[in-house]
């Protein structure tokens, strides 16, 4: 049975593609859409049309997934895959570790740099909010790099800023704890062994295969040691996202349904790693779902 062809506007196509509505029409125009034709002034695109190759354009990366996050961000691209990774992620990070935003608060922040709302909110969870925005960026840009301690203390310097934390002098914004800490009512690092935890950690990390094991599991021990403060969690996570960008790994969300596996699953981890990983697993497999929307090669 033939089936017909079905046709995108402009705006449909741009959204699939996360550009603007101007960048669909001149690649339209110069014939780089395969199927695309004109009806008076409207253009016709082929639904299951793939965006072309920019022109002389250096790509930022071979890998395809954070070549367009780093062009959607450059581009300040609103409604692709860098916006909802953007709003996603930073949502249900910070919702994991207490935030009472909701995800459209969230968004509107990203969105319009305001709250759009009377009720009473934390000043903090706004102001971590737009400091996530800021560290995903941070992610995107130096994902080629190595990972380094610097790296790692840029990050919560950048997650930490401007907040009531900052204020207080024993607490070290963008520097080790200086006083012992729990997580899960468990004990982490003494503050004093930190510094060499964190470099064995890295160093260690550094002489394996990259894997989504591998980073999974330096995420666990990262989180054992819980080098900062506060804002551990946080910081963590998104050191996966940026070395699942580095490795061609599809990174991942861990969203408010995965929350108690997560827990779970780093509690675990030594006796049993199947739980922390299929979690993992399953937040990959939704990752992919927006990767096959935007139209993005894995």
């Amino acid at each position: 049975m033939h089936v017909p062809m079905r046709y995108n506007s402009v705006a449909e196509t741009a959204r699939r593609w996360g550009v603007t509505d101007r960048a669909v029409r001149k690649r339209c125009s110069e014939g780089r859409v395969e199927g695309a034709f004109l009806t008076g002034k409207t253009w016709n695109i082929p639904e299951d049309a793939l965006p072309p190759e920019r022109k002389n354009a250096r790509r930022f990366s071979d890998n395809d997934l954070l070549n367009t996050l780093k062009e959607e961000k450059d581009g300040k691209v609103r409604g692709g895959i860098y916006h909802k990774l953007q709003v996603s992620l930073t949502y249900s990070s910070n919702h994991i570790e207490g935030s009472r935003l909701t995800e459209d608060q969230t968004r509107r922040i990203f969105e319009t740099n305001t709250i759009g709302t009377a009720d009473s909110v934390d000043v903090d969870d706004i102001v971590e909010t737009v400091n996530h925005f800021r560290c995903i960026d941070y992610v995107i840009d130096n994902a080629k790099k190595a990972l380094t301690e610097d790296m790692v203390k840029t990050l919560h310097l950048m997650l930490k800023s401007g907040t009531s934390d900052s204020s207080i002098t024993w607490f070290r914004v963008g520097g080790y704890k200086l006083r012992p800490n729990e997580v899960g009512g468990e004990a982490t690092c003494p503050p004093a062994e930190v510094g060499e935890r964190m470099k064995r950690l890295i160093e260690g990390y550094h002489s394996k295969e990259k894997t989504l094991e591998a980073v999974v599991g330096f995420h666990w021990e990262f989180e054992r040691i819980h080098p900062f403060q506060d804002g551990n969690g946080r910081v963590g996570r998104l050191i996966m996202l940026k070395e699942c960008l580095a490795n061609n790994i599809v990174p991942f969300v861990i969203g408010e349904g995965s929350r108690w596996h997560y827990y779970r699953g780093l509690k675990e981890w030594t006796n049993d790693k199947r739980y922390l990983m299929d979690t993992c697993l399953s937040a990959q497999d939704e990752f992919r779902e927006w990767m096959r929307y935007f139209l993005i090669k894995e």
